[in-house]
C-alpha cells in the first residue's frame, strides 16, 4: 500500500490517443515530508505519518513545531497515516512526490465533500413537494412525522438537518497522467471536495 496527501484543483479533460476526451481532476500531489513512523512495539501498529502544505511559524504552537524539527521540516496544515505500509522503504524526512504513482494505476481518493448548511428534505434528499395552491399547507414540508399512538419519530426518518461536509472516498479512479515536474496527477473522474481542499491518495484496496 502506498499514498500521499494532496489538494484539489479543479477538472479538466485530456485526449487520448484514439481522440477520446476523457474529465480529470487535477490533483496537487505533495510535496509531502515523512514526520513520523510508527511500530507495533512503540505504537500498537504499523504506519506512516506524513505531512503537506507548509504552515506559518505564527499559526503553530511548540508541540507542532517541536513534532516536525525532528523530521528536519516546517509545520505541515495537513497530517494524516498511511497504514499497510513496508516501514523498511521510509525514513523520517524523507520526502514524497507525485512519481510514487504512474500511470495507469488505480487509486482510492478521500476528502470532505463541499459543505450545505442546513438544508430542507427536499434539496437533501431529494423529496417531492406538496401542491403550490392556497387551500394547501403542505408545500415543502418532510411530511408525516409517524403515528400518534408511538408517541415519537420513526428511526431513519428523513428530516431537514445539517447537510454535506462528510468524510467521503472514491474508490477505483484511474491515473491518466503523472506530471513529475509539477507534481500534478490527473485523476479520471471527479473526487469529493472543493477546489483548493485537501485529499488523500492511496493504492486501490480492490484492484
Amino acid at each position: 500500500m502506498k499514498g500521499i496527501l494532496g489538494k484539489k484543483l479543479g477538472m479538466t479533460q485530456v485526449f487520448t490517443a484514439e481522440g477520446n476526451v476523457v474529465p480529470v481532476t487535477v490533483i496537487e500531489a505533495g510535496p509531502c515530508v515523512v514526520l513520523q513512523k510508527k511500530d507495533l512495539e512503540n505504537d500498537g501498529y504499523e504506519a506512516v505519518q506524513i505531512g503537506f502544505m507548509d504552515k506559518k511559524s505564527s499559526r503553530s504552537n511548540k508541540p507542532e513545531a517541536g513534532h516536525a524539527k525532528k523530521a528536519d521540516t516546517a509545520p505541515k496544515r495537513y497530517i494524516r497515516e498511511l497504514r499497510g505500509v513496508d516501514l523498511g522503504t521510509y525514513e523520517v524526512g524523507q520526502v514524497l512526490k507525485a512519481d510514487v504513482f504512474a500511470e495507469g494505476e488505480f487509486v482510492d481518493v478521500s476528502g470532505v465533500s463541499k459543505g450545505k448548511g442546513f438544508a430542507g428534505v427536499i434539496k437533501r434528499w431529494g423529496q417531492s413537494r406538496g401542491p403550490m395552491a392556497h387551500g394547501s399547507r403542505y408545500h415543502r414540508r418532510p411530511g408525516s412525522m409517524g403515528s400518534i399512538q408511538a408517541n415519537r419519530v420513526p428511526k431513519g426518518k428523513r428530516l431537514p438537518g445539517h447537510m454535506g461536509h462528510d468524510s467521503i472516498t472514491v474508490q477505483n479512479l484511474e491515473i491518466v497522467r503523472v506530471d513529475t515536474e509539477r507534481n500534478v496527477l490527473l485523476v479520471k473522474g471527479s473526487i469529493p471536495g472543493p477546489k483548493n481542499g485537501f485529499v488523500r491518495v492511496r493504492g486501490s484496496i480492490k484492484k
